[in-house]
């Protein structure tokens, strides 16, 4: 597999992972931070997720072919 591609996969999780943690350390502190940020963190991890994915896939792919 393509080393670049491998890195832009390992980036993608690692960013899920924080943004993730992120979201989580916001709903366990609450209060106004939660309130202005809850949606775009989750908005953020789906998105990151499905960059992920769509990485693996491709990355499937080109191992096929």
């Amino acid at each position: 597999m393509d080393p670049l591609l491998t890195s832009m996969i390992m980036l993608g999780a690692l960013a899920t992972v924080i943004v993730l943690f992120t979201g989580i350390g916001s709903m366990a502190h609450g209060d106004r931070y939660d309130d202005l940020r809850s949606d775009h963190l989750m908005l953020a991890r789906v998105a990151l997720q499905a960059v992920t994915v769509l990485l693996v896939l491709v990355a499937l792919l080109l191992a096929v072919s």
